[in-house]
């Protein structure tokens, strides 16, 4: 007969022989398995489907906790400039002179009749799509109107100063 082909000896009574053939057959059925397994393409490929599936899972999760957070931020940082704005508005103000505010009033009242007026016109002429641009940037003016009056009332201020200094 044939010497085994690894360092094992041979079995030298049948009871040893039967186990021995028992290992054997184990070692041959977990080979045969792991075979089998590498062959099945089909249940490696939903394997890897799963895994692929849950990993974006987790990256949506995480993008999702990301964007909660900038978005946080951005609220606070936009609570932030309003409150810097209000008081720069205040701020404002407090220091323009009473016959500044009366003509920056009366010139406001002359501005909305003007505009109005030339809202008429806009209104009969304007191409629609136009129209819509303008009605936005109206609304986040209005919406904003903190910033807009601070902005007006920086103007002024640098407009009277340069005023002063020429006359």
């Amino acid at each position: 007969m044939s010497e085994p082909s690894d360092d094992k000896r041979t079995a030298t009574t049948p009871g040893e022989m039967r186990e021995q053939v028992e290992r054997t057959r184990a070692e041959l059925g977990e080979t045969v398995q792991a075979l089998a397994d590498k062959a099945d393409v089909k249940a490696r490929a939903q394997e890897k489907g799963a895994e692929v599936k849950e990993r974006a899972v987790e990256v949506a999760g995480q993008a999702r906790e990301k964007t909660a957070e900038v978005t946080g931020q951005a609220v606070a940082k936009a609570g932030e400039l309003r409150t810097r704005a209000a008081r720069a508005a205040h701020s404002v103000q407090d220091k323009v002179p009473d016959p500044v505010k009366d003509k920056a009033a009366q010139a406001a009242g002359q501005v909305r009749d003007k505009a109005a007026r030339a809202g008429g016109v806009w209104q009969e002429k304007a191409p629609e799509p136009l129209r819509q641009q303008a009605a936005q940037g109206a609304r986040m003016a209005r919406e904003n109107r903190a910033l807009v009056l601070a902005a007006a009332g920086a103007v002024v201020v640098v407009w009277l100063a340069l005023r002063h200094r020429k006359g």
